[in-house]
């Protein structure tokens, strides 16, 4: 059976809620940049390589895939409405079903709580929140058929950006 690597990469350290910008628009602070882009850089030192890039349109969201692309793991993120926050897992998996057959690896950029709760309800098949994202984390799960993937898929990686700088 082909499975379908997937990245689930949360957005790196952004301005504060209270900056009084709209969430839409908070960017990447300097130190989020710079920690973004050293796990980027770790990314690329293990091999890593994305088939398709997909970015929440939220600011913070699309300048993290874009580190993502710069550092050379993948081609040009693509907007997908579904990471941003309050998107629907199975908009991603009817995506991915699609697509499977010429997806080998994915990493999708996005917010949390979404991100780690989708990641939960591939492998657990609950919804029930329990796993955290860090910022600039990664969640690597192995994806089966797309339509046998919710409680299905297999947790490969788990980690905050700490443990790969």
């Amino acid at each position: 059976m082909a499975f379908t690597e997937a990245y689930f990469i949360r957005h790196g350290i952004a301005v504060d809620r209270q900056a009084g910008i709209a969430d839409e628009m908070r960017s990447l602070t300097p130190n989020g940049i710079t920690k973004t882009q050293r796990v980027a850089q770790r990314l690329c030192d293990l091999g890593l390589q994305f088939d398709h890039l997909l970015t929440s349109p939220l600011t913070r969201a699309r300048q993290t895939a874009d580190i993502l692309h710069t550092a050379g793991l993948s081609s040009p993120p693509e907007e997908f409405l579904p990471l941003q926050p309050g998107g629907d897992l199975l908009d991603w998996l009817t995506w991915l079903k699609a697509r499977q057959t010429a997806v080998q690896t994915v990493a999708l950029v996005g917010h949390e709580p979404d991100l780690s709760q989708w990641a939960q309800q591939l492998v657990t098949g609950s919804d029930r929140h329990q796993w955290i994202l860090k910022k600039a984390g990664i969640i690597g799960l192995q994806i089966p058929n797309a339509d046998q993937a919710i409680g299905q898929s297999q947790l490969f990686w788990l980690s905050p950006p700490r443990f790969l700088l």
